[in-house]
């Protein structure tokens, strides 16, 4: 039971329902330009808008605000959503929501991405989606700079400056049932004499190991590449590399630890 709570001057707690199984016979309507029925629609989607704000609720953003962003992402789903995509309506709407809220919060962020910056993060959302649409897959990087006529280095910027931090374990990629996370992605071009890698005491130790393992650590830790790049390298997938990568580090730990 949700109490009843004041949002915009709405109570929540008597938000009616629409439920799955009038999803056909409201998109008739609306499809034929009833507003009445886009009216009660929206409506009867609106608790879908509160679950989600209340997610935004320790932000210390006022509530109303959250809210009255958070219907204009459910109105946008309304106007977007293709009946004929046989999705439940939450599904195709929750993204949308959240992507409004966040676009809010991102704006009043202390941290400022400037307004060419977004436009451009946005365009390429749109251009992703369309060529997704057009070819079933999700472009390159490269593929999509090239739709949209802008140098790669350009795009990768805008996309990299409208993205929330995420924690360096954030699983970024799935192959073979393996977790790649977003540390696996990284390369560091810093590497020192004093990375633990060069240690005399390893010395033994990464000799012991394989000849393809050897040559991944060396690629990772002394040349400072990401596992793409040793995969691209050595001929093989980026989940193989992750899998070689921790079978090597797990063997150097247990051959040090003997010693």
């Amino acid at each position: 039971m949700i109490a009843k709570v004041e949002l915009c001057g709405v109570d929540t707690s008597a938000l009616p329902v629409i439920p799955d199984s009038r999803l056909k016979e409201y998109y008739r309507k609306i499809n034929a330009g009833d507003k009445q029925a886009r009216e009660e629609f929206i409506r009867g989607n609106l608790r879908l808008v509160l679950s989600i704000v209340q997610r935004f609720a320790l932000r210390g953003e006022n509530m109303d605000d959250l809210f009255q962003v958070g219907c204009v992402g459910l109105i946008k789903a309304v106007d977007r959503f293709d009946v004929s995509l046989d999705l439940r309506f939450s599904t195709y709407a929750v993204p949308m929501i959240i992507g409004e809220l966040k676009r809010y919060l991102r704006d009043g962020s202390p941290i400022r991405v400037s307004r060419s910056i977004r436009d451009t993060a946005y365009r390429a959302f749109q251009a992703k989606q369309e060529f997704i649409k057009t070819h079933g897959q999700e472009p390159t990087l490269e593929q999509l700079a090239e739709n949209m006529k802008i140098e790669t280095t350009a795009l990768s910027y805008a996309i990299s400056a409208v993205q929330e931090p995420v924690s360096l374990y954030e699983p970024v990629f799935q192959e073979g049932g393996d977790n790649l996370l977003l540390m696996d992605a990284l390369s560091d071009d810093k590497n020192s004499d004093e990375s633990w890698l060069t240690h005399v005491a390893l010395k033994d130790s990464i000799e012991k190991l394989p000849a393809r393992e050897k040559n991944i650590l060396r690629l990772r830790y002394f040349e400072g590449k990401t596992q793409m790049q040793v995969a691209g390298e050595i001929g093989i997938s980026q989940a193989q590399v992750s899998r070689l990568e921790r079978s090597a580090l797990k063997s150097l730990k247990k051959n040090y630890e003997e010693k």
